[in-house]
């Protein structure tokens, strides 16, 4: 507490000096700079989205790591995947970055508001950046690669265990995707870890009992897989989960917008989560000559991000209090040289107090699976958007070609935007 009083008195003398043209700097938020991008991606417009954001992204500042997030979400629903992939990893270095805060950004949060800290992400965030990168590369083909990101997920999965983060910062999705990736691999017990931990992350994770037996199963565990049985009497096996002269088909769904944070409406010093409204809230996998089958619900972004910024909300408290205390001594520091530009900086630093809106805006409000065993050969697949009502949306995956083969899983990544 000393040293910052110390840096603060020092910095007093010219605080007026720099305050308007700062605050006139910091008048657009994060979220005006990527509204229109995210517009328009749902529009279908991606190359446009994509030339918005790269330069916010290419810039290295404090707020690079929330730009470089949009960017790479941009490319990817726009089908670049391999661009994706490079600035995810960007990304990704620097979300890990051990000294990413600077003394003067600390500083000016204090004197200013929090939006002046380098953004590091949330805790739910950072693993899911290696869960998107996962899904890049399988929409490659590459499996090699989405297996190290499997063991990216996992290392940060045991440290943050480690480091008593709470179910919901752990990132079920994650946890999850890495067992589909062990299974396709067919390293079946490093599958059966990962789906035991998503289940103790998130139970009620849709379609997870079916998992839990057949890797049990597979991964030649009699004892966990009776166990399993027992548990779930209400689970039917699929005699082609373990016919090795079939594949399966793999179908991601990110579905919708994420929450996006806005100013309280009682005090813009607060953030609030606003929920963005989709008409798509699940898909329907199409196959000439099969049965239609629905997606089920792994993992729901939304309610991640509500509850990490209500269990923030604390810390953000004391923080504030902190800054309030910290402005009053700059002012004061200022008003014994000149009392009226004392009043004016007292004046400007508490007005310019404001939430700190950035957030990886551009993630989905719910990650789907289908997963469907199919003989081996070519199919034309499509995807169809469904509304609560399950009436078909505007969202739409049109006929799209693909190979299964025997003892493979095929994987294909879609996000439904409207």
């Amino acid at each position: 507490m000393e040293a910052v009083r110390s840096l603060l008195k020092r910095l007093a003398p010219v605080a007026g000096l720099f305050l308007f043209p700062a605050l006139l700097a910091a008048c657009a938020t994060y979220q005006s700079k990527v509204s229109q991008a995210r517009s328009l991606l749902e529009e279908g417009r991606g190359k446009e989205a994509i030339e918005k954001l790269e330069p916010l992204a290419r810039t290295a500042d404090g707020d690079q790591l929330v730009y470089l997030l949009d960017y790479a979400s941009a490319l990817q629903i726009n089908g670049q995947y391999k661009e994706s992939s490079k600035a995810f990893l960007q990304a990704d270095r620097l979300a890990e970055a051990v000294d990413y805060q600077s003394v003067s950004r600390v500083a000016g949060s204090l004197l200013l508001s929090e939006e002046m800290k380098q953004y590091k992400g949330d805790t739910f965030e950072k693993i899911y950046i290696n869960a998107q990168l996962a899904l890049n590369f399988l929409e490659l083909g590459q499996l090699d690669d989405a297996l190290v990101e499997a063991r990216r997920m996992n290392e940060k999965y045991v440290k943050l265990r480690g480091e008593d983060k709470k179910d919901f910062e752990l990132n079920p999705f994650a946890k999850y995707l890495s067992a589909v990736v062990w299974e396709a691999d067919r390293k079946y017990d490093d599958a059966l870890i990962a789906y035991r931990e998503a289940y103790k992350i998130s139970p009620s994770i849709q379609g997870l009992p079916e998992d839990l037996i057949r890797a049990s199963k597979l991964a030649q565990r009699p004892d966990e897989y009776q166990k399993w049985k027992k548990t779930f009497p209400h689970v039917k096996e699929n005699p082609a989960w373990y016919d090795k002269k079939k594949g399966e088909l793999v179908v991601i769904v990110q579905q919708g917008w994420g929450p996006r944070k806005v100013f309280s409406a009682g005090d813009a010093r607060w953030p609030d989560l606003a929920p963005v409204d989709s008409r798509t809230q699940s898909a329907r996998l199409e196959i000439p000559g099969h049965p239609e089958v629905e997606s089920k619900k792994v993992y729901d972004v939304q309610s991640a991000a509500i509850q990490t910024l209500n269990d923030d909300r604390a810390s953000l408290f004391a923080r504030r209090v902190g800054a309030f205390a910290a402005k009053e001594v700059a002012a004061d520091q200022i008003r014994q040289k000149n009392e009226l530009l004392g009043f004016v900086a007292w004046f400007a630093m508490h007005a310019s107090d404001r939430a700190d809106l950035r957030q990886w805006s551009t993630l989905p409000q719910s990650v789907q699976f289908i997963r469907v065993p199919l003989s081996a050969g070519d199919y034309k697949i499509s995807l169809q958007g469904l509304g609560a009502d399950d009436r078909p949306t505007a969202d739409r995956l049109e006929s799209r070609e693909i190979k299964i083969r025997p003892g493979q899983k095929t994987f294909v990544v879609w996000r439904a935007l409207r």
